[in-house]
């Protein structure tokens, strides 16, 4: 009885490492075929990956510079408010980049998805020029808008002009990025990243402490470190396509202009683009709310936002799994198998982040330590976590919802539900919260937690209805 016991842990053993080799190497898997659950897997385990790596980013970042103080930490994280808006473009583009590759390789029509990639080259192109050189020009005017204080602009100006001029690396991430997820290369996209991320954690204390050889920038450093990082991955990623070695067969010819599927692609990603300006912008005020109550509680905002973004990003690989399937799936012509795609994963991740959602609960005031050790961070920052956990179980089905409609291509259902959630709904709540009845900070963090559970409820009941199995990519 023992023996066989061995030899079926064994066995499982084995299984799952050769699930987990499959997974992250290259491979010709027809993910309109075969088990659901195993699909869904082979997409989701490098995809969650990719965004750990997305995640380590921020961690790694706020855990150099919060050794050089709160106006630092506070500068970061007014920063990355600002960024967000670049991400919103970035994240919104790559939803139709992927909605259209991945239905162009779900009908089997590769030529036609490595199109789509050649012109999304030239939009990331366009659009790096024009946000690289007005972000760097008005970045300290950008920080004083944002409500920051003048030491903060003094300490971190340097960092938002080197970010926002540096947009190039950002864009050109996430738009190659989401070409290689749609077509079901989730692994080049893992490698992108993981390269990086390697990049970034050598640079990073050398850039900002003066290790060695380099200069001390001091918060300045770090955006460096970080532009240099991303700005290799996408070297990475350039190469991989041009060699042509997976299922994106790019040639030099896919870059001949096709203002048809450029429109198509914005059309789509106008409603991406909108959705996540949405979100971000609605941040953005959330944090000048959060401002009114001095540095602390926003670097506390900061250092907890970039913790709970390291747990979101693997659960929004998730959903970039999900999205994926349903536009290869509904590329197939197989609606119910698309659908089928999205309740399980909604499954899976309601489970991991209930967990995660429990932890943070449980120890959220030895993880805000690991960052930093005053005080007044430390309160907020315990209780903007443990107010968020609260949420976790639905903002996991929510992201699942909204990322697989926007892999149907339908971008427009999202942007309406967190126009009425984030603008109508979050902002005056937060505001109100925060000043009228007091709760200051403490209200800001609540305010999150009952918009993005509306926005849930909002969403699985538009999804039943079905309206996203006839959209158009």
């Amino acid at each position: 009885m023992t023996y066989a016991n061995s030899n079926n842990e064994l066995t499982l053993r084995q299984r799952t490492f050769a699930f987990v080799r499959a997974a992250l190497a290259d491979n010709e898997t027809d993910f309109t075929r075969g088990p659901v659950a195993r699909s869904l897997g082979l997409l989701a385990f490098p995809m969650m990956l990719e965004m750990s790596m997305e995640a380590i980013f921020a961690v790694v970042d706020i855990a150099f510079v919060s050794q050089l103080g709160t106006a630092a930490v506070a500068a970061v994280g007014l920063t990355e408010a600002l960024v967000t808006v670049l991400y919103a473009v970035a994240i919104g583009l790559g939803m139709g980049v992927t909605a259209m590759v991945s239905r162009r390789i779900g009908a089997k029509r590769p030529d036609s998805a490595a199109q789509v990639t050649g012109q999304a080259i030239w939009v990331g192109l366009i659009l790096s020029a024009l946000i690289g050189l007005a972000g760097s020009y008005y970045a300290r005017d950008l920080l004083a808008l944002m409500g920051a204080e003048a030491e903060v602009i003094t300490t971190g100006g340097g960092y938002t002009v080197i970010l926002l001029g540096g947009s190039g690396s950002i864009l050109f991430l996430f738009l190659l990025n989401a070409a290689f997820r749609g077509a079901g290369d989730a692994p080049v996209a893992l490698r992108a990243l993981a390269i990086a991320n390697a990049v970034n954690i050598l640079l990073d204390p050398c850039l900002i402490f003066g290790w060695g050889p380099f200069p001390e920038l001091g918060v300045s450093g770090a955006a460096i470190a970080t532009t240099i990082g991303r700005s290799c991955g996408v070297v990475y990623l350039g190469w991989y396509l041009l060699n042509s070695k997976g299922r994106l067969r790019f040639q030099l010819r896919h870059l001949r202009i096709a203002p048809q599927v450029i429109g198509r692609m914005l059309s789509i990603s106008v409603g991406g683009i909108g959705q996540f300006l949405i979100t971000t912008s609605s941040w953005i005020i959330v944090m000048r709310i959060v401002a009114i109550y001095g540095s602390a509680p926003v670097a506390a905002y900061t250092i907890a936002l970039r913790l709970i973004e390291f747990a979101i990003l693997p659960a929004w690989g998730l959903g970039n799994a999900a999205a994926t399937l349903v536009g290869q799936n509904l590329g197939a012509a197989k609606p119910d198998r698309a659908e089928q795609s999205v309740w399980t994963a909604a499954r899976y991740n309601a489970g991991f982040l209930t967990i995660l959602g429990i932890l943070l609960l449980v120890f959220a005031p030895y993880i805000v330590q690991w960052f930093s050790d005053d005080p007044e961070i430390l309160h907020y920052g315990t209780n903007c976590l443990r107010i968020m956990g609260i949420g976790y179980p639905m903002y996991a089905v929510g992201m699942i919802i909204i990322q697989a409609l926007n892999g149907a291509g339908d971008t427009r259902t999202p942007s309406a539900l967190n126009f009425v959630c984030f603008w109508a709904i979050q902002i005056p709540l937060a505001y109100w919260l925060a000043t009228m009845a007091g709760f200051g900070p403490n209200g800001v963090f609540l305010s999150i937690v009952i918009s993005e559970s509306l926005l849930t409820v909002l969403a699985v009941i538009l999804f039943r209805r079905g309206k996203w199995r006839l959209q158009k990519a």
